[in-house]
C-alpha cells in the first residue's frame, strides 16, 4: 500500500474478472510514481442506453475508459475489470480513448430509427480529465452534435470545459446543452487526496462563474457526500455554487459497488483513520446493515434517519439559496437534423 502524490488508489488489487494475479516479491519495491498510458481504441458504437429509473438520461456517450483525475471513490472504477484490468492505480493510468468517436456518432445519428433524446457526457469518466486537452474527442463529439442541432448533458469536475466555450456558447442559444459541475467539498486538504488530479474547489466555481457569464445552463452536483467527512459541507457547497451562478443543484451520496468499497476503505483508514469506523458506520445505518445497496431508489440516496436528514438539509438550502426554482433544465428536441451518408443534413 502506497500513497502517490497525484495518485488516488493505495493500491492495485485485481478486478474480479482476473484471470492471473500477479504478486511483487517481498523485496521488491513499488515505483515512486506511476506513468500515465493511453491506448486508442475503435468502437463499434459509442451511444449507451439505459433504463435505469434513478437516472435522468436514457442514452449517454464515455469518451473515455479509465480516468487520471484519480477520484478513489469512483463508482466507475469496476469497469475497468471488464478490460482484464486493475479498478486501483490502473483505472487512472491506464486510460483509452476513443479515437473513430465523432465518426460512430454521425452514423449512429444518421440511422432512419434513430431517436432524439438528450445525450449525457460524462456519465461514466470525466469527459473533461487532462488527457482532452491533447486528444480533443470530447469536443469532436461536441462539434457533430452542434451541428446537428442534438442536445446534450455534460458532467465534469475539470476547468477545461472552459476552452470550448464557444462552442457550448453557440449551443446554449438554441437550447441545446447544460452543463453540470460536481463538487465534493470546499476544502483542498482533502481534495488533494480524494481527487487528486481534478480541478482545485475555487477553481470548479470560477467555472461556474465563467460558464453561467457565458449564458450556458449550469448546474452543481454535490457528489459523492461521504457521510462524517464532507456532509457537513452541503449547504456551503449550495451557497457558493448559486453566488457562481448554478441555476439548479443536485447531490449524491457516497456509492461503493464491487471494488470501491475496500480501495475507499483503504484510502479512508490511511488519511482519516480516526473517523473511518464512523463514516462506514452511518453506510451501514443508511444501507440495511450493508455499506452499499444497489437498488434502484436506494443506492444514491440512502434510507433512515441519516438519510432523510441530508434530504431535508439539501432541500432547505436549495430554497434559502435560490437554486431549483424552475424544471430542471429543458433541451430542445425539436431542432434535430440528422447527418445523413454524404454528410449533408437532412431533417428526419
Amino acid at each position: 500500500m502506497t500513497a502517490r502524490k497525484g495518485r488516488g488508489a493505495l493500491s492495485n488489487p485485481p478486478g474480479r474478472f482476473a484471470t492471473t494475479v500477479v504478486e511483487p516479491l517481498e523485496a521488491e519495491q513499488p515505483p515512486d510514481s506511476l506513468v500515465t498510458e493511453v491506448r486508442a481504441e475503435t468502437a463499434r458504437s459509442v451511444l449507451s442506453r439505459n433504463q435505469s429509473p434513478d437516472v435522468p438520461f436514457s442514452q449517454s456517450i464515455n469518451p473515455y475508459r479509465g480516468c487520471e483525475h484519480g477520484c478513489v471513490y469512483c463508482y466507475a472504477r469496476p469497469s475497468h475489470a471488464f478490460l482484464d484490468l486493475s479498478p486501483g492505480s490502473d483505472f487512472e493510468t491506464k486510460l483509452f480513448f476513443k479515437a473513430n468517436g465523432a465518426q460512430r456518432l454521425k452514423e449512429e445519428l444518421a440511422k432512419p430509427g434513430y431517436r432524439v433524446s438528450p445525450i449525457a457526457l460524462g456519465a461514466n469518466t470525466d469527459p473533461y480529465q487532462p488527457i482532452e486537452r491533447r486528444l480533443r474527442v470530447t469536443r469532436e463529439l461536441l462539434e457533430v452534435l452542434n451541428d446537428c442541432h442534438h442536445p446534450v448533458t455534460v458532467t465534469t469536475k475539470g476547468s477545461l470545459i472552459e476552452r470550448d466555450l464557444d462552442l457550448l456558447a453557440d449551443m446554449a442559444k438554441r437550447r441545446l446543452v447544460a452543463v453540470w459541475l460536481s463538487i465534493t467539498s470546499l476544502d483542498n486538504d482533502l481534495k488533494r487526496t480524494l481527487e487528486p488530479r481534478a480541478a482545485s474547489p475555487r477553481r470548479r466555481l470560477a467555472t461556474v462563474r465563467r460558464l453561467h457569464e457565458a449564458g450556458i445552463p449550469v448546474g452543481v452536483l454535490v457528489a459523492p457526500v461521504i457521510p462524517a467527512l464532507t456532509d457537513q459541507e452541503l449547504e456551503a457547497v449550495l451557497e457558493q455554487a448559486a453566488a457562481a451562478g448554478a441555476a439548479q443543484a443536485g447531490y449524491v451520496l457516497l456509492r461503493l459497488p464491487f471494488e470501491v468499497r475496500p480501495l475507499f476503505s483503504e484510502w479512508l483508514g490511511t488519511y482519516y483513520p480516526e473517523r473511518a469506523e464512523h463514516v462506514l458506520s452511518l453506510l451501514r445505518q443508511m444501507h440495511g446493515g450493508r455499506e452499499y445497496d444497489s437498488q434502484f431508489g436506494k443506492r444514491q440516496r440512502g434510507e433512515g434517519p441519516f438519510a432523510e436528514l441530508l434530504a431535508s438539509r439539501f432541500s432547505k438550502a436549495c430554497e434559502r439559496y435560490g437554486l431549483n426554482r424552475e424544471r430542471s433544465f429543458q433541451l430542445a428536441h425539436e431542432l434535430f437534423e440528422g447527418p445523413s451518408a454524404g454528410g449533408q443534413l437532412n431533417l428526419l
